[in-house]
């Protein structure tokens, strides 16, 4: 089956395309929503000396710090008012997802069609300037905590300004990402936080360049990672597009004289149900302890030192906890996402079987024994492409943005935009095609 940026290609009609003037307004409101996202992260927070930062965040910078920043697009290394970037947002979707799966009341809200939908996503909302208020008191009181003067006047006043601030500007961010996916190409979050890898990878592949300029890692080093990283995006492509395609039946029913139903349908089930979820919840657990030593100067506790030492990049048993969370989070969070009772139930609510499995319990039984194996199949693989760069990353000093996550995210974030696009496109040609038959009716 042909991907949609492969049906995008063959079916692209440039004459096709410029009289599309709905999907050309869409492409230009979320080219100029990204850049206002890009300019809002060279705003420094009021109150900071940034050059005093500068030398703090370089020594925290391979901690969880290093990871959000490439998140956020250079906004942390700057200290900008969108520091926080989306990633409130993101947890607080994450949360609410969960309690979905063992809260009743939240489940049958979610079933109640768009009514419960709308309700679900006011709760995320909250969750979001909660977990909003938290990380910005926190990085507050860091920061006033942080040597070298990088705070020009703490106190109280400080820390509430940082906190309206930083809340203010997830909460526009926020807004900007839902604003995107209504009226722009879709996918608004996940284009707010592409956009932040992709604008620093020039800057990263400079570095990179450098380092071999320098001779600081070989060339055939360098050759090998630049090659890693193609195969890599190819790897994500392939195994993004991978699906099972169980058979549905449908049984047929005669009204009148007429006979309907009867058809086959599929049931796709991705390879990767989980997403980028799994390497972004286990690094940021694995560097929090890197982190919190940096800011601390080393003069934090004796055991988070003593841990931080061995939960770092290339150590052994940074490694063994990467991979066992890795595929912690791919059953955790896909487990979350799927339910294969519930699916089971809709099934057989609308007539439809799998064929050779009766309805029902048998049915759910099949579901969660197929898609057992399949994460299975993507927890190896997100463990394949986030260790591979990371073994490099560990002994030459590679920066953050060639690491199996961000290039992960940039790859599905584009394959799913390309497909939005697709989409639009189709609409509108269809459209045109609906708009000439009937002008041949009434010729006619």
């Amino acid at each position: 089956m042909a991907s949609a940026a492969e049906q995008l290609a063959a079916n692209l009609n440039f004459g096709s395309f410029a009289k599309a003037t709905e999907l050309k307004k869409r492409l230009w409101f979320t080219l100029g929503a990204l850049i206002v996202f890009r300019l809002g992260t060279y705003i420094p927070l009021p109150g900071i000396n940034v050059q005093a930062f500068a030398d703090v965040f370089n020594q925290a910078k391979g901690g969880i710090l290093g990871m959000f920043n490439m998140f956020a697009g250079g906004a942390i290394e700057r200290m900008s008012i969108f520091a926080l970037n989306i990633m409130p947002y993101i947890s607080a979707s994450i949360i609410v997802q969960l309690l979905t799966a063992v809260i009743p009341s939240l489940e049958a809200m979610k079933k109640e069609g768009e009514a419960g939908r709308k309700k679900i996503n006011q709760y995320t909302r909250y969750g979001t300037v909660i977990l909003a208020i938290f990380q910005s008191y926190g990085l507050a009181v860091a920061l006033q905590g942080a040597k070298g003067g990088t705070v020009i006047d703490p106190g109280p006043f400080f820390i509430i300004s940082t906190v309206v601030t930083m809340v203010g500007g997830t909460m526009f961010l926020m807004w900007l990402g839902e604003q995107i996916t209504a009226r722009g190409v879709g996918n608004g979050t996940s284009l707010i936080i592409f956009t932040g890898i992709v604008a620093a990878l020039p800057k990263a592949l400079m570095q990179l360049l450098e380092l071999g300029r320098t001779g600081a890692i070989g060339f055939g080093i360098l050759a090998l990672l630049l090659a890693i990283a193609v195969g890599v995006i190819f790897f994500i492509v392939f195994m993004e597009r991978a699906q099972r395609r169980l058979i549905v039946q449908y049984p047929k029913r005669q009204v009148g004289n007429k006979v309907y139903g009867g058809e086959a349908s599929h049931l796709p089930l991705k390879l990767n149900t989980s997403g980028v979820i799994p390497p972004i919840f286990a690094s940021s657990l694995l560097l929090l302890p890197a982190t919190v030593t940096g800011f601390s100067g080393g003069t934090g506790p004796e055991i988070l030192q003593t841990i931080a030492r061995y939960v770092t990049h290339g150590q052994p048993l940074y490694i063994v906890l990467y991979m066992a969370l890795i595929v912690f989070f791919s059953f955790f969070y896909t487990a979350v996402v799927f339910n294969p009772t519930e699916t089971a139930e809709n099934l057989k609510k609308y007539g439809g079987f799998i064929p050779g499995i009766r309805p029902g319990k048998n049915t759910a039984d099949y579901l969660d024994f197929v898609l057992t194996r399949l994460t299975v199949l993507g927890a190896g693989y997100l463990v394949v492409v986030c260790l591979l760069p990371e073994l490099l990353m560990a002994k030459n000093a590679i920066p953050f943005y060639f690491g199996g996550t961000s290039l992960l995210i940039v790859v599905t974030v584009t394959m799913d935009t390309v497909a939005q696009i697709h989409s639009h496109l189709l609409a509108h040609q269809y459209e045109g095609l609906i708009k000439k038959a009937k002008l041949r009716g009434r010729r006619g």
